[in-house]
């Protein structure tokens, strides 16, 4: 996955509320991935929706998950694209597990995040 596609995660999550982004580069690391993405949502529905959203955004550029693993409880959700793992979690379950710890040498991969209006849209809406 290119950086723009890490973008494209980064922004449909911030478009939605997503808070605490953050995108690292794992390849020196893990040999299961290349990037991981975090994320929070305020609560369970809001951690789903934020999944829904991801989804639905990238099957609209052609890129569809391996796997979704979470959206029945919504505490901490999984998508799977091989050379990405987005993790969503809500607050409370993310400071519990403290992934940024297992790649805590990783290099944080800088975000072109617009904050000034929604740039990602789906093409049905």
């Amino acid at each position: 996955m290119s950086h723009p596609e890490l973008n494209t995660i980064a922004q449909a999550l911030f478009d939605k509320k997503g808070f605490n982004i953050l995108a690292l580069d794992v390849r020196p690391l893990s040999t299961l991935t290349d990037y991981v993405i975090i994320a929070e949502g305020s609560v369970d529905r809001h951690v789903v929706a934020l999944a829904n959203y991801v989804v639905e955004i990238m099957r609209e550029k052609g890129v569809t998950p391996v796997h979704v693993e979470g959206t029945q409880m919504g505490d901490w959700v999984v998508i799977d694209y091989l050379d990405t793992m987005v993790h969503l979690f809500m607050p409370g379950t993310r400071e519990r597990y403290r992934l940024e710890e297992l790649w805590q040498t990783a290099e944080i991969v800088n975000l072109d995040i617009r904050v000034d209006e929604p740039s990602v849209t789906p093409s049905n809406r």
